[in-house]
């Protein structure tokens, strides 16, 4: 049995989460209910200013539909963990009240413990936490799925979404519905038109002037450029890490969470001060805040360029504004994530075009020279014995038995294809 508090065995994302639970003193024991922000009143005018209020029909109709029939809830909360919606089968509703898991109450890692809303916002990615790995006695009989959905077009978070249950929810259709929804969401505010928001997320009032936005390049490159109000800064590659995760974040990171983001080994505190310490020397105090560490303008960046154009169905224009994997070099766990997520976004819409000269400009790239299922896609919707075909089938036949491709071949078959485009 796991003492109340201890960092259980098994999964590091659960123990890590645990360990920065008992650090800022949440209780284990399931005592200490999450607490409720403002009055109904307050929430219900809130909510109508909140950005992901556009997209909770499309929350309904992914994730509510089949509520009733699973018995589950799902939930959209904002960036600092506040439950917005809480929506589902009438009588899990009922029995999570009991818990307070409820619209209004703020269930971030820091006010609830490990739960799947709380720890997706704390790390900046979809989560599943199951059962006892919840932190708080009083969550032990549910489990949760949670993303975050983040701004398309400056790549900040602006709230998660949720999936809270019993065992069905425990599994891992669970967790790629919620990554699904996310995903949609994000779809969906990127093809509707741009309200400005403020560095926080919210949805400015009237007359409110906006806050000019930076612009941050980082695909293709080790060291990112930031521009802002006609400076260019040139970053190392450390401090790009730290611009990009900060970009990603929402309204704030504590240097605990910034130390997850950035390594899979333990930073020390005074060794993240001294940095971004450097680090403001260089931004400037009109740009980096600190407690909790954050970006003080909004941050547009190329690799969102790139998302929003893939949510639009519009892969050519992707893959042209694509100049190549994000901080390609760096091992920071959210930088990783996010690489991977967006090649992956783009390979499925190039795959998915059908078009072949989408797809040789795919294979001629880094990431799709090795891509067995791009190739043989390549080779179906090229003409039958041309040769651009036959080097095309001939590599992805080689790709799939795993035989070891001479990189002249490899070059020659890339050839063939852009003599054929």
């Amino acid at each position: 049995m796991t003492s109340p508090g201890a960092p259980p065995a098994g999964r590091a994302l659960v123990a890590d989460s645990w360990r920065r639970c008992a650090a800022r003193g949440v209780r284990p024991d399931g005592s200490g209910l999450p607490p409720l922000r403002g009055t109904r009143a307050e929430l219900d005018d809130y909510r109508l200013t909140h950005p992901l209020v556009a997209v909770l029909p499309l929350f309904r109709e992914l994730l509510g539909a089949g509520a009733a029939d699973d018995g589950h809830v799902f939930a959209v909360g904002d960036a600092d963990g506040t439950l917005l919606w809480v929506e589902g089968d009438a009588a899990t509703v009922g029995r999570a009240e009991r818990m307070r898991f409820v619209e209004g109450a703020v269930w971030s890692e820091q006010q609830a413990g490990t739960n799947a809303p709380g720890t997706a916002l704390e790390l900046g990615r979809a989560v599943q936490i199951v059962a006892g790995e919840h932190y708080s006695a009083a969550v032990h009989a549910w489990s949760c799925a949670a993303a975050p959905v983040r701004d398309p077009r400056t790549g900040r978070v602006l709230g998660v979404v949720d999936l809270t249950g019993g065992s069905t929810i425990a599994t891992p259709p669970a967790l790629a519905a919620v990554r699904a929804a996310a995903l949609a969401a994000e779809a969906e505010l990127a093809r509707t038109p741009a309200a400005r928001l403020v560095p926080d997320g919210r949805v400015p009032h009237a007359g409110a002037t906006p806050v000019p936005a930076a612009r941050l390049w980082a695909l293709g490159r080790d060291r990112a450029v930031l521009e802002c109000a006609d400076r260019v800064r040139h970053l190392s590659p450390r401090h790009s890490e730290i611009v990009l995760t900060l970009t990603l974040a929402g309204r704030g990171v504590t240097g605990d969470r910034l130390a997850v983001d950035l390594s899979e080994r333990e930073i020390p505190p005074s060794t993240l001060r001294a940095e971004m310490t450097r680090l403001r020397a260089v931004l400037g105090p009109d740009l980096l805040g600190s407690r909790p560490y954050t970006l003080l303008r909004p941050v547009r960046t190329d690799f969102g360029d790139v998302e929003s154009l893939l949510a639009e169905g519009r892969a050519a224009e992707a893959l042209t504004r694509y100049a190549g994997p994000l901080l390609p070099r760096s091992q920071a766990p959210l930088v990783v994530e996010r690489r991977r997520s967006l090649e992956q976004q783009l390979r499925g819409a190039v795959l998915g075009s059908g078009d072949p000269g989408l797809l040789r400009r795919w294979v001629g790239t880094d990431a799709g020279a090795d891509d067995v299922s791009a190739w043989a896609a390549l080779a179906r919707t090229l003409p039958g014995g041309s040769p651009q075909r036959a080097a095309a089938a001939a590599r992805a036949h080689a790709l799939d038995i795993g035989l070891a491709v001479p990189p002249q071949v490899g070059r020659h078959a890339a050839l063939l294809q852009r003599s054929g485009s």
